[in-house]
């Protein structure tokens, strides 16, 4: 969808809808507002992220990021669950996450010993040992099911972060959630959430997620960042940092990810390399301090290797010439 759509589509969506979330008062009203409660985090997002984050918060559907590691997907979350002033809940996914890790399980101890306590005083009933023993006291909630807990004042934020680490068949468990905010438990019934939770899908498209998952999410793509934009986020994440060092940092890794690596840096990466200059008290790049920190931007020897000694000075010459001229990698 277009982004002239987005915005004819936002709107047409009433400020006073009869709907209890739309009243929320915790809401942005505007997208304008979605940027200032980021940048009060000190997350940085243009116009083109805001407007599906204001979306995603005014409509109540989850909204699904993906992007290379380390563009600022996961921050995003952490920005709006402070920001909001409500509780993040996060679901980090794995290579066998399961029902039992991510939704609930029964409390199989708990409930022996209710047994036995049962059994010594005698008063051990099939069918009512059975049923309270399926109760919700010996249920313990994992994210999903916290997610939607009733005790919930306001609704928290829920990031799923790195579905695609998951395995597919994981992606099943989730579509009765992100449809209606609600899980079924067998042995108890519908769990449906008082105050549907914010929330936020990641994935570093490791692999395709499937299309049933998507069409119930809205949808943004967030990419490496242009040169201003890299410039901005290190001035809001380190106020501290000399504006020539942080433009010389900022020229020198959007060279590096022109380079071709087996892992480009992020943002992340940025401001970890960022730091680690200010505590070694360094005002401006010189190629030996470079040559000294590549571990801070670059994760694999490698790609260490490729760039240090002569490729550093002449990504630090060419990145001293291009100044904010030109973007990042798109």
């Amino acid at each position: 969808m277009r982004y002239n759509s987005v915005n004819r589509l936002m709107e047409s969506i009433p400020l006073s809808s009869p709907d209890s979330a739309t009243r929320d008062s915790t809401i942005p009203d505007s997208i304008e507002s979605v940027q200032e409660l980021l940048r009060g985090q000190g997350y940085v997002a243009d116009r083109s992220l805001a407007v599906p984050l204001f979306l995603a918060l005014r409509l109540r559907r989850p909204l699904f990021l993906e992007g290379e590691a380390g563009v600022g997907k996961t921050e995003i979350a952490r920005a709006l669950s402070d920001g909001l002033d409500t509780p993040l809940i996060r679901l980090q996914c794995y290579e066998g996450l399961d029902i039992n890790h991510a939704v609930y399980e029964w409390n199989h101890a708990r409930q022996l010993l209710e047994i036995r306590l049962l059994e010594a005083g005698g008063g051990l009933d099939r069918e009512s040992a059975a049923a309270g023993l399926f109760s919700e006291r010996f249920l313990i909630k994992r994210p999903l099911l916290q997610a939607i807990d009733a005790a919930h004042e306001r609704a928290p934020v829920l990031l799923i972060d790195e579905l695609d680490r998951a395995d597919e068949e994981f992606e099943g468990f989730l579509l009765e959630l992100l449809a209606d905010f609600q899980i079924t438990i067998p042995e108890l019934g519908v769990f449906k959430a008082g105050h549907p939770p914010v929330v936020i899908i990641t994935s570093n498209r490791t692999r395709e997620v499937h299309d049933a998952l998507k069409r119930r999410c809205l949808y943004y793509w967030i990419d490496y960042p242009d040169f201003q934009k890299e410039m901005s986020i290190i001035a809001s994440r380190l106020p501290g940092a000399p504006r020539r060092l942080a433009e010389q940092v900022t020229g020198f890794v959007q060279e590096l990810r022109e380079t071709e690596l087996y892992k480009i840096p992020g943002i992340s990466e940025t401001l970890d390399w960022t730091s680690a200059l200010l505590a070694l008290n360094r005002t401006q790049l010189e190629p030996e301090v470079i040559d000294d920190t590549l571990g801070l931007m670059l994760k694999y020897q490698d790609d260490i290797e490729q760039v240090r000694g002569e490729p550093v000075r002449a990504m630090l010459e060419r990145s001293r010439n291009r100044g904010p001229r030109r973007g990042g990698r798109g």
